[in-house]
Parts: structure tokens; sequence; C-alpha cells
């Protein structure tokens, strides 16, 4: 007999050594997203400020050597190198999770991966199906520009609105995320490379190859490990593909298990420098984009790729997740687990909307920097962004009395052994 008590549950809360990491990887994720909005901001206020000029010209001032094309403007050293260091943590949290962590269980990561795949189609959709309606064939390329979910971004929104999202709805987010980023980078690999350097691309695996035998073998020095991952990403940089795919692919190589299990050590180290530096300096380069006034702002919101990042970014991603969730439950027979219901479901559905990072990265990709279609591009995920976490902080903040009894119950430790007894048998 299939009764309440004996049906499989969605977004149960995992191991108690889980909670904790996510509850510190979430902390600082949070204050990376805080810096992240002030660098955005700034970038926003001075690109359209009467020293617009200058700000572009910070933009497109070229530092570096002529070899391997790395004579480079500060804008692309930001989207080209420092993202790398951000997409490094996501192979490495990817990597760590479905090896060591709760997602090792094929059935507990079944959820945030559909969820993140729902989350792609459903906005890519949108783009593609508007833009053909419209008869603007020639902006398909766009079609990505609104599949990504900027974690850091949807945190800083849930710090602002001082929401107790139960753990479990903040593990799906996180999760959600990072798969989110692992299938947007498929996508830059396999649909935003113009062309291709063999050479260049088989010489990256020599430094490539040596880094993951030195970290396999619990080697930490970073006067080695460092040159060895800089001349990765620099082949691969020349090659062609972009080079953020290096970061992922080097992440991946990192040892989670065993002796010489490594990737605790490289999170600790470089997060707060992927949070609080590379995406942040990142936001502020990619997102000074001149909107003209209000008025101006109006009229490029009617754009066909304007209005396709948007409407992918607001109605897409919300409709991806929460489907995708609500026909797993359906198919499966399962339930949400006790105390959350749909509208929470709904609410962090919408969060998944906020695409900022890697949207814009993709945005500058699709349509070239400084391109009518790249400025709209970016108006789109920064307007979509903002409206899918004003509505999301719309729902949340309903919900705020029940998430706060839910997070009393989490952390409630009447036994005073320093886990709480909802993680205890």
């Amino acid at each position: 007999m299939n009764n309440r008590n004996t049906r499989r549950r969605l977004l149960t809360r995992g191991s108690w050594p889980e909670a904790q990491r996510f509850t510190e990887i979430l902390r600082k994720e949070t204050v990376g997203g805080i810096l992240l909005l002030v660098a955005a901001g700034v970038a926003l206020v001075w690109a359209n400020s009467p020293a617009a000029h200058s700000y572009h010209a910070l933009s497109e001032f070229a530092v570096g050597p002529e070899a391997w094309h790395l004579h480079l403007s500060l804008s692309a050293w930001a989207a080209d190198g420092l993202l790398a260091i951000f997409f490094f943590v996501v192979g490495v949290e990817l990597k760590r999770e479905f090896v060591a962590g709760d997602l090792r269980d094929p059935a507990r990561a079944a959820l945030p991966i559909a969820a993140a795949v729902g989350g792609m189609l459903a906005p890519a959709a949108i783009f593609i199906g508007l833009n053909l309606a419209l008869g603007h064939p020639e902006n398909l390329d766009g079609w990505a520009v609104p599949i990504a979910t900027d974690i850091a971004f949807a945190l800083a929104v849930l710090a602002v609105i001082s929401t107790h999202l139960p753990t479990a709805l903040r593990t799906f987010l996180l999760t959600l995320a990072v798969v989110d980023d692992l299938l947007a980078i498929i996508v830059i690999a396999c649909f935003y490379t113009d062309h291709l350097n063999p050479t260049a691309l088989a010489l990256a695996v020599i430094p490539g190859g040596l880094f993951v035998a030195a970290v396999q073998r619990g080697i930490r020095h970073w006067w080695l490990l460092l040159p060895l991952a800089v001349a990765t990403w620099a082949l691969v940089h020349a090659s062609g593909i972009h080079a953020t795919v290096a970061g992922v692919l080097l992440g991946f190589g990192v040892p989670v298990l065993g002796r010489h299990a490594s990737a605790e050590m490289f999170e600790h180290a470089l997060r707060p420098l992927s949070a609080g530096v590379a995406v942040p300096v990142f936001a502020f380069f990619a997102a000074g984009v001149s909107v003209g006034g209000w008025p101006g702002l109006v009229d490029a919101i009617t754009h066909p790729v304007t209005a396709g990042v948007l409407l992918g970014l607001v109605f897409g991603k919300a409709i991806g997740v929460f489907s995708t969730t609500f026909l797993l439950a359906r198919f499966t027979g399962a339930e949400l687990d006790e105390g959350l219901g749909w509208l929470d479901v709904a609410g962090v559905a919408m969060l998944a909307g906020i695409g900022f990072t890697v949207s814009l990265l993709i945005g500058e990709l699709a349509f070239g920097a400084g391109t009518s279609s790249g400025a709209d591009a970016k108006i789109g995920v920064l307007t979509g962004s903002v409206i899918a976490g004003m509505l999301a902080a719309v729902v949340l903040l309903s919900r705020n009395a029940a998430y706060r009894r839910i997070h009393e119950q989490e952390t409630a430790d009447d036994d005073g052994d320093g886990v709480p007894d909802i993680y205890q048998p």
C-alpha cells in the first residue's frame, strides 16, 4: 500500500556535514553577491554618466604579451582570465558533490540535474520562438544568453530580504546553479568556438595533465601548480575554445577522496578570490552598458534580443525549473518534504531567473563586445535579473513566517551536542 508516510519525498534535508558545508559556501557566495551588485551598480552609473568615455577607455585598455593572443583589453582579461578562477571552483564543487556529497546518490542528484536542464531548455525556447516570430533569425546566436543562473546574485537577494529559506531549498538552489554553470560551459565550448587551433589544444594537454598528475599525488606547491594552470589556460585560450573551459577541466582533476584529497583546500583558498574578486571585477566590466536614460531603456526592451533574454530569464527559468520539479514528483509519485509547499519551489524557480555572470559572458560571445545586439543582450540580462529577483522576493517574503518556523526546527539542539536534533536519528 502506497500511503503518505512511505512515499518518496523531494527536497529533503541532507546530512549534517553537507548542511554545514553548504552553509559556509552560501555565506561566502552571499558576500560575493553583494560585492557583485555593488560593482554592477557602479559600472551602470559610470557608463551612463558624463564621464562614460573614461569607463569605456578603461574597459578597452589593453595589456599583456602579444604571444598566444594575450594582448587583451581589461574587460577581456576579466572575462577570459578571472572567470577561469570562478569556473575552477565550480569544477571542484561539482566533482565533490557527485563523488563525496549527498548527490552521489542518483535519486538525490536527479532533481537538481533535471531542474537545471528544464531551466535551460525553456528560456532558450522562448528566446528562439520570439525572435523567429518577429522575423529576426539573425539573432538566434543569442539563444543561450538566458539559460544560466547566477548563484552569487541570487543569494545576495536572499541576504537582502533576510528570508529563512529552509536548508533543503538553499541546497537545491545552489546545486541547480552549479549544474547550470557546468551545462553553460559545455554550451560555450560547443557552440561559441568560432575557430579551433588543434595544435594549441593538443599542447594544452601537457601542462593540464601534469597539473592533474601533481594534485593526484598530493603535491600542493603553488609555485608548481600555478604555472601549470596558467600554461593550460593560455593554450586553451590560444586554441579558440573559451579559456574558462580550462578552469572547469582543471577543477575536475582535483582529488576529492583518499589520502591526497585536496578539494577542500582548493575551495577554501580560491572561493573567496572567486566570489570576492573575480566575479565582481567581471561584473564591473560587463555590466557597463549605456541605456540612454529611461526612454532609451524602454526602447531597448522592445528590441527582439532584449525581449527574448528578459522573457527567458523571468518566465522561462521559472517555468522550466518549476515544471520539471512538478513533473518529476508527478511521475515518480513523490511529494515535497514535510513543511514545504509548491509556492516555495516557485520562489526558488523565480530566483533561478537571476542570470547575471554567465549570461553576460555568453551575450558577449554571441554578439561581440560593443555591438548594438550585445548591448541589447546586456540590458535584457540586467533588467530580467532584477525583475526575476523582485518577483522571487515577493513570493519568498510571503512565506517568511513559515520559513522561520522550519529554520528554528532545523537549528534546535536541545541536547547541546553541537548537532541539531533534526539531523539525529
